[in-house]
């Protein structure tokens, strides 16, 4: 395995528990300035550790962005672009190598959504996917064909299966027992992941009626919003208007179950955190998550699928535990490819080669410097699967037929063609396989609806973001496989503070 320049041991960490929630995104808890008090337990746990105000996913897609967060490298080294490409993975050592090479034993729960499988872990409860989960009592299997029959919903109607019957439930269920059943000589990776709050938006009582549909926060634009962004939004809108007719006049029931789904995964993370703190004890890291955002009925969209906004790409990012000082971080642009050399190091050991993310190590345990600001000055994310982008009004062969039957899948047809985004201060640039570009002041323009591209004013700012961002490309170009030849690599993986001194220098 072929390291950065050394790392230093590390506090007493000897176990981490990643959690991670599936289409969750930023800004939808109390602690990240929401209106309704959704999550109020992991916000109390994340105000003793570190939350990132700007964290990432490299992807807004499941399968492309959980490869990520293993290997630690963005969709076109790992060459998972899709969903359906599980299996040709490109890789060196991953998340379960380091653990493993540190010593703790490996236990996973819930939905995978990855190339690593059951035989992969020392202990393995799954898959639970969003309307099927591993055989169970007649009242479970009973629910997951409810689930089945809602056409990934909403639902209009309170869930009629008890709480003990959802998912979320059933996982901590898992996680309990077998963190009962584990070796309690080894140190222990923890990997629990929900497939909510992803649709179908369902939800039980009391939770049904926790949120009054009514008191949710109003969103900023409805269908008029991807019809006048036009391109992927308004083929997406179009298609799913055509699959569900007049769905939008749900939004706000959409959103309060999505809320009362968060209140019901907080509630069963209470119950996860204690047997945690009960078996693994004090010395063990705490990660949260998600893969990726939700519209949430923004731009009178749902789930994912157009583009790259922030609602999309922007989730809740928190990590608590030995070593870790207390603080909202509101400056660092972090992402999900940067907790696998993060783990690494928390854990004293090397970042393989291969991995492009960045070690938040030194940021969590307080260094705030020159060089930390600057090797998280900015974020870089990827989407698509390669060829051209359809036009709105091209209808190619999808997994379901458009009259509304068959496999749902709506958003497969968004995803051709490939684009590229930087996220600095206030700037959002993306730039698009078919020539054109978008740049965005997202501080103004939060749901990025006045696109910027080309403004005489701007002439000078949009060249150096798109020099940034071909810097991006340019450090995520893969090392991989390895050969005779030394590679130098700075410390924690921090490329940024070299780009950032040669700016630096070039200004007069």
């Amino acid at each position: 395995m072929t390291a950065s320049s050394p790392t230093p041991a590390a506090p007493a960490v000897r176990n981490v528990v990643l959690i991670m929630t599936d289409q969750q995104r930023q800004g939808f808890t109390a602690g990240e300035g929401f209106a309704l008090d959704t999550m109020p337990f992991c916000d109390s746990v994340a105000a003793g550790g570190r939350r990132f105000a700007h964290g990432f996913t490299p992807t807004p897609a499941c399968v492309p962005a959980r490869t990520s967060l293993l290997t630690g490298r963005y969709p076109s080294a790992h060459r998972v672009r899709q969903n359906s490409t599980n299996g040709q993975v490109t890789r060196g050592a991953d998340l379960l190598d380091v653990v493993a090479a540190a010593g703790l034993q490996t236990i996973f729960a819930g939905k995978p959504h990855m190339y690593r499988r059951a035989e992969d872990f020392d202990q393995w409860s799954g898959p639970y996917m969003h309307t099927n989960a591993p055989a169970g009592t007649p009242e479970q299997d009973a629910f997951s064909h409810w689930l089945d029959s809602i056409d990934h919903g909403p639902s209009t109607e309170a869930t009629p299966h008890p709480v003990e019957v959802q998912y979320p439930h059933r996982i901590v269920d898992d996680a309990c027992r077998m963190l009962e059943q584990r070796d309690p000589e080894r140190g222990t990776f923890l990997w629990v992941s929900f497939p909510e709050p992803h649709n179908p938006y369902q939800v039980p009582e009391p939770y049904w009626s926790l949120f009054d549909p009514d008191q949710v926060p109003d969103r900023m634009h409805g269908p008029e919003g991807a019809l006048a962004k036009g391109g992927d939004f308004a083929w997406l809108q179009s298609v799913v208007e055509q699959k569900r007719p007049g769905y939008d006049e749900l939004w706000r029931r959409y959103r309060a179950s999505y809320c009362g789904m968060l209140r019901l995964i907080d509630d069963q993370l209470q119950r996860l955190v204690s047997q945690v703190q009960q078996t693994l004890g004090e010395d063990t890291l705490i990660i949260f998550v998600a893969d990726h955002g939700d519209y949430v009925g923004e731009y009178g969209l749902q789930r994912k699928g157009a583009g790259m906004p922030d609602v999309l790409m922007r989730i809740p990012y928190w990590i608590a535990g030995p070593g870790v000082e207390p603080a909202v971080d509101r400056g660092a642009k972090v992402s999900l490819v940067d907790l696998m050399p993060t783990i690494a190091e928390a854990l004293a050991q090397p970042i393989p080669l291969g991995v492009q993310g960045r070690s938040l190590w030194p940021l969590l345990t307080g260094e705030d410097s020159a060089e930390s600001r600057a090797a998280f000055a900015s974020a870089y994310g990827e989407s698509g699967f390669g060829g051209l982008s359809y036009g709105v009004d091209e209808r190619p062969e999808l997994h379901y037929r458009y009259d509304g039957t068959g496999y749902d899948e709506l958003n497969t047809v968004t995803q051709s063609g490939t684009s590229r985004m930087l996220h600095r201060g206030r700037w959002k640039l993306l730039f698009h396989s078919d020539g054109h570009g978008e740049l965005y002041d997202v501080e103004a323009d939060p749901t990025e609806m006045t696109n910027l591209y080309g403004d005489a004013d701007l002439v000078e700012l949009q060249a150096d973001l798109l020099t940034e961002l071909l810097w991006w490309q340019t450090v995520t170009t893969d090392e991989l496989p390895e050969g005779v030849y030394t590679t130098k690599r700075p410390p924690h993986n921090w490329y940024g503070p070299v780009y950032a001194a040669t700016r630096n220098k070039e200004k007069p």
